[in-house]
């Protein structure tokens, strides 16, 4: 499965018990690839926009000790207005986009940030980082102008190493998503609308996904951090919408449309 349950991932199996030299060769890793990045004299100025503040205290926590990564959070939002607001105020170096967001989305926050982007001096540059690795999210925001997009998975060290290859101007995709772009961008063709998945809010879209990766309704909202009633809310809401009767028929319904 490509998601995860927290905001970055230390590649480990799942259940499996990291023995105490694993645990110090990883912590050494993660500290030499921050040492190298501070080391090197580099440093980016970054806001975090995420509707989940565990999810944005979790990143914060990851790569914003400035001394030993070189980023420095400068700012946070938590819906598209809030967004606008902070970007324009810090004027960031990087910004790690959610894409689905109160009040629009990410795209609608590259639509009103557009002349930022395009500042010749002094650019604002985005890297979308989403729990959701669909096509058209993928696709979405990067004809709005950001730089890359990542999935949630991304380990800490990673994500550091990202962020300053966008502020040098590289395109970052986490590797199952590079094709997406390339084929998007090959065709000359819009992709055809399907009218019964545009009915479903992105909330929506986000459970229907995991639920047709075979998550149970606890990891599902251990992952999109809610309830599992509002989890159960919008699963009820999806079958209703798609006219289906359970979440085989919903799993078959996904597969038959390239969404899991």
């Amino acid at each position: 499965m490509s998601d995860t349950n927290g905001p970055v991932e230390s590649g480990s199996s799942a259940g499996a018990e990291e023995t105490p030299s694993a645990a110090a060769a990883s912590g050494e890793a993660a500290n030499t690839a921050g040492s190298a990045a501070a080391g090197s004299g580099r440093h980016a100025r970054v806001v975090l926009v995420d509707d989940h503040r565990m999810f944005r205290t979790g990143v914060q926590a990851e790569i914003g000790e400035t001394e030993r990564t070189g980023v420095e959070v400068v700012g946070e939002a938590a819906d598209v207005d809030q967004a606008v607001t902070v970007i324009t105020a810090t004027r960031p170096e990087v910004v790690l986009l959610d894409v689905h967001l109160p009040g629009g989305g990410g795209v609608e926050v590259l639509r009103r940030c557009a002349p930022l982007m395009a500042d010749a001096e002094q650019p604002v540059r985005f890297l979308a980082l989403s729990v959701s690795d669909a096509a058209e999210d993928v696709i979405g925001v990067i004809r709005g102008g950001a730089r890359g997009y990542v999935t949630k998975t991304i380990t800490g060290t990673d994500l550091v190493d990202s962020i300053f290859r966008v502020q040098d101007g590289d395109a970052v995709f986490s590797p199952r998503l590079a094709g997406f772009v390339l084929d998007a961008f090959a065709s000359t063709d819009a992709p055809p609308v399907d009218e019964d998945l545009d009915r479903l809010t992105q909330r929506e879209r986000e459970v229907l996904r995991l639920i047709a990766r075979g998550y149970a309704y606890k990891e599902i909202a251990k992952q999109l951090f809610i309830s599992v009633k509002t989890v159960e809310s919008h699963v009820s809401a999806v079958l209703r919408k798609l006219q289906l009767s359970n979440r085989h028929e919903l799993t078959r319904w996904a597969t038959a449309r390239r969404l899991v």
